[in-house]
């Protein structure tokens, strides 16, 4: 993953980004045969991306429809972040009975806005507890949060609770993915000695490009380093960034109508 000899073109950030690349679809209107489609395009003929995330509704046709090689992620408590820990735990229980791997779960960011930790703490502590085995992405919202210092304790709380990457967003609100976010995030698991060995990072929503992965990979390397350059420790949730991966791979223009 981090071969010097292609990491700095765009072909080798474009092979970097495909294989680290969460291939996503959460739409409300999403059917079997829109998941039957994004996983034909997570196994295409430049290899194969490290995950699809789907609703839990969709795991276990996903799951169904991949090699092992790709793993399948699904949400809880998505994408609103309620502090209902009930429905948190339930959504989680249904991604691990699909057998999917991942659980991408939204941390209950306007709680912690307002000043209550403790909802934040009790939810992710049940949702890590109902997902035994399983790695546990939680999903910060760093566009609503704003403030760097709310960030930064979400983060925390998150790192606290055993999260097994932090995520920026759930790519349904006004801001995703921005750099500044991205570097508070790597800081925050690059200053902490009980995850900086093996927690991960996956900007979410926005990333349309493989410039746009660039950066993010650019950050991993000066923040963590070149050993965080590989799937089980960066993630990029996207829909339409791979069809400019498979452009630049396949030295054409990125193909029309196939933006997820």
């Amino acid at each position: 993953m981090n071969d010097q000899s292609t990491s700095g073109s765009l072909a080798g950030t474009a092979r970097i980004a495909l294989a680290c690349l969460d291939l996503t679809s959460l739409n409300d209107g999403d059917t079997e045969a829109d998941i039957e489609q994004l996983c034909r395009r997570a196994t295409g003929a430049f290899g194969h991306t490290a995950a699809v995330c789907v609703w839990p509704r969709f795991a276990a046709f996903a799951r169904a429809r991949l090699p092992a090689s790709v793993a399948v992620a699904a949400v809880a408590n998505f994408p609103h972040g309620h502090t209902d820990i009930q429905k948190a735990v339930a959504d989680t229980a249904a991604v691990v009975a699909a057998g999917a791997q991942e659980v991408d779960v939204v941390l209950p960011y306007r709680a912690l806005m307002a000043g209550d930790e403790q909802i934040c703490v009790d939810l992710l502590a049940a949702v890590r507890a109902a997902s035994p085995g399983l790695r546990l992405k939680v999903i910060l919202e760093t566009g609503e949060l704003r403030d760097d210092a709310l960030i930064q304790r979400a983060a925390a709380l998150a790192l606290a609770a055993g999260a097994d990457f932090l995520k920026t967003s759930t790519g349904k609100t006004a801001t995703s993915a921005t750099p500044a976010a991205a570097r508070l995030l790597l800081e925050a698991i690059a200053a902490d000695p009980g995850a900086r060995g093996h927690v991960g990072f996956k900007p979410a929503g926005g990333i349309r490009t493989v410039a746009d992965a660039a950066i993010y990979i650019g950050l991993l390397r000066e923040i963590i380093g070149d050993e965080a350059v590989t799937p089980t420790r960066f993630r990029i949730g996207a829909s339409g960034l791979l069809n400019d991966i498979e452009a630049v791979l396949g030295g054409g223009a990125a193909p029309p109508g196939t933006d997820y």
